[in-house]
């Protein structure tokens, strides 16, 4: 079967590999039909993950994105289950014994595996995944189900900083992740200022049915962002870029009592006046993967939402083109949303 290898530090190639076994007691075989290209894949590609992220997981199929159909199932599948069904992969495999897990946020796992990065992901014609994994979707598109991934880190970020009906909340960020922290914010009502540089972005947020602003300087921004929320400033504020200067408008933004939400990756390290956080008394919250409830629910936010995740989707390459379509996608930041293999 044709698969998209990632054999070493900036080295990718489509070849043939064989079939997987057939699916043992309660496996899936599932057969991807569109499979999202995510930052960390740059990032992985790169050589630019750390170790604790599962960085150096060579020769690794990439791919934790993924809207696939049941091609066959083993013994033992729940009944829900039946080949030919669309579904959504939650690509998380926590260990089940570590302090996270035993305390129930199974996502922050210290021993965690990631379908797609310590195992082989989506990227091939066929793979096997367990029945946890597997989510049945009523949506048009596989594409759709695709986006439920980073929908669902979008779900976690939501509920770690308990959005309310009504609150005010800043994301700094309109890429993938950006866009589906709006997207899931607005549909826990609160009120969505969608924050970046590009004001092709900014126009899917608003179609969202955000506030849109476009940064200009960091001091300047975040009067702006005050201002938007008014006289206290947001309680919640998102940062979905990672960069030092978005991450400090981040603090500096939200309100006295807010919470401060970290979503965006990076190895960068952010200048901070550690006053802000003493003197505001801030939640500074991180946010990881979703556990399986996250993921459910981010399956049913995809069924309600399918038009707006799939104004997010903004290029689509055959798995043939996967080489292709990941050089384009690291050398094209401001052309690119989102880039989907079919």
């Amino acid at each position: 079967m044709l698969a998209a290898v990632t054999e070493s530090v900036g080295a990718v190639a489509v070849i043939e590999r064989e079939e997987p076994p057939e699916p043992g007691h309660g496996e899936v075989l599932l057969a991807p039909e569109a499979v999202g290209i995510c930052g960390s894949d740059y990032h992985f590609f790169l050589g630019e993950l750390s170790e604790q992220a599962g960085g150096s997981q060579f020769p690794r199929v990439l791919g934790h994105e993924v809207g696939a159909r049941i091609a066959a199932l083993g013994p033992g599948c729940r009944d829900e289950l039946a080949v030919g069904q669309l579904v959504a992969l939650w690509p998380l495999i926590a260990c089940g014994h570590c302090y996270p897990c035993s305390v129930g946020r199974p996502n922050t796992c210290d021993n965690f595996k990631l379908i797609g990065i310590h195992l082989d992901g989506g990227l091939q014609r066929h793979l096997v995944a367990s029945q946890e994994q597997v989510f049945p979707i009523d949506v048009e598109s596989a594409g759709v189900a695709a986006m439920v991934e980073p929908l669902s880190i979008a779900v976690q970020a939501v509920r770690r900083a308990a959005v309310r009906s009504g609150e005010y909340a800043v994301v700094f960020g309109a890429g993938p992740i950006g866009q589906c922290i709006c997207l899931v914010a607005r549909e826990y009502g609160a009120n969505v200022l969608v924050v970046d540089l590009q004001p092709s972005r900014l126009a899917i947020s608003a179609a969202m049915g955000a506030d849109t602003l476009v940064w200009t300087d960091r001091e300047a921004t975040v009067d702006a962002a005050r201002l938007w929320a008014g006289p206290d400033g947001p309680p919640v504020v998102f940062d979905a870029t990672g960069a030092p200067a978005a991450v400090r408008a981040m603090v500096e933004t939200v309100s006295s009592a807010g919470r401060a939400v970290q979503v965006g990756m990076s190895n960068q390290e952010v200048s901070l006046r550690i006053g802000l956080l003493t003197e505001k008394e801030l939640d500074l919250l991180g946010v990881s993967c979703c556990d399986s409830d996250g993921f459910a629910e981010a399956v049913g936010i995809a069924e309600r939402r399918q038009a707006e995740l799939s104004s997010v989707i903004s290029h689509e390459f055959s798995l043939e083109r996967f080489p292709e379509a990941l050089r384009f996608a690291i050398d094209n930041p401001t052309e690119v949303m989102k880039v989907v293999i079919l």
